[in-house]
């Protein structure tokens, strides 16, 4: 797997797991859907990872199911579940504070 360079502020916080991959690249693509193989390689996981927790995350309502193109369900946030949105409101907001303080350091 191809490691990405520049992580996300989201992934700097709370760690680089492939849990917390895929949901980032969720996050950062809400309002689109993905086929599981588009997810695990958008999100730098292997397929098979994907497929060990994957099922939990439709389970607890983190996504759902929104279609099915051939044989390939496609999925994406679930925008309707609390947890979710607070997930979103927390990256916005940690996006936002490392911008003003990027700010400061350069007015200083």
């Amino acid at each position: 797997m191809k490691i990405k360079e520049n992580k996300s502020i989201f992934l700097e916080c709370f760690g680089d797991t492939p849990q917390l991959r895929v949901i980032d690249f969720l996050i950062d693509n809400h309002f689109f859907d993905y086929p599981i193989t588009a997810i695990a390689k958008e999100s730098n996981v292997s397929y098979n990872s994907l497929k060990t927790f994957f099922d939990e995350f439709i389970k607890n309502g983190i996504v759902i199911n929104t279609r099915k193109v051939g044989k390939s369900d496609y999925y994406q946030l679930n925008l309707k579940n609390p947890f979710v949105s607070n997930l979103i409101k927390l990256d916005w907001s940690l996006i936002k504070n490392k911008t003003l303080s990027k700010e400061q350091i350069l007015t200083n």
